[in-house]
């Protein structure tokens, strides 16, 4: 679930607080970390990695998502969106492509934030605001449901092309989500998708035009919020995606 060059995407310079959320969003902000901002709209968590340049997964960008899912708890839905062009470009390569026991690590700690996002006891909406490669495109397969915006740019998982086998966790997640007839080009053929295509495959659901992707994944989000009761959503979730905790477990 590599991707992204990781030699500059270690940690980006500490963002300033500011006085509102992401662009189209409107609501309390929580506290600003320097990778990811968590905004609170009604009762719609909204959070956005935005590192300065791909997004790439590193132990800082996990554990401040895992910091703003713990204050996202008691929200009726979650959207996790990219800063403007870029979702996600994957794992940092600076840190998983040596191998090793910090690449083993961080490997399971991006499994682990996958099983949160995808068994999340409340809805998650993806608002793909660009590129999502390798792990990028995973936690689009994570989510409830994927806008994304339109544009040249690409989705899907390239690991076989750069050398590296997707984890079961993954292949478990394309199993559940993505077209069988296209699966074969997306998983093992490392295929990438502009965003019309990837509806067809199944990595996201609707493509919009890219100033309107984050408002348009927020309406989805407090829609599904609204009409879906928590209790049985979590339920329910459970249960459809056993498979895929088995897949982690194994």
């Amino acid at each position: 679930m590599g991707g992204a060059d990781g030699s500059d995407n270690q940690r980006a310079s500490p963002r300033e607080p500011g006085p509102a959320g992401p662009p189209g969003v409107a609501g309390s902000v929580c506290p600003v970390t320097d990778l990811v901002r968590h905004v609170r709209d009604g009762s719609v968590s909204v959070i956005t990695m935005d590192d300065g340049k791909a997004n790439a997964f590193n132990d800082v960008l996990v554990d401040q998502l895992n910091t703003a899912l713990d204050e996202s708890a008691g929200c009726r839905a979650l959207v996790l969106a990219g800063r403007s062009g870029v979702f996600s470009g994957g794992f940092d390569l600076g840190v998983v492509a040596p191998g090793g026991p910090a690449a083993e690590a961080l490997v399971a700690r991006g499994g682990e934030l996958l099983v949160r996002l995808h068994t999340s006891p409340v809805p998650v909406v993806a608002a793909c605001t660009g590129h999502a490669i390798a792990l990028g495109a995973v936690v689009l397969m994570a989510a409830d449901y994927r806008v994304a915006a339109d544009g040249q740019v690409g989705i899907g998982l390239n690991e076989v092309a750069i050398g590296m086998p997707l984890p079961a966790l993954a292949v478990a997640l394309a199993e559940q989500r993505l077209n069988a007839a296209r699966r074969t080009e997306a998983v093992l053929l490392a295929r990438v998708w502009t965003p019309a295509e990837a509806v067809e495959v199944g990595f996201v659901d609707e493509v919009v035009p890219a100033e309107e992707v984050l408002d348009r994944a927020v309406s989805h989000a407090r829609e599904l919020g609204g009409k879906l009761q928590p209790d049985a959503f979590a339920a329910t979730s459970a249960a459809l995606r056993s498979g895929v905790l088995s897949a982690l477990e194994a």
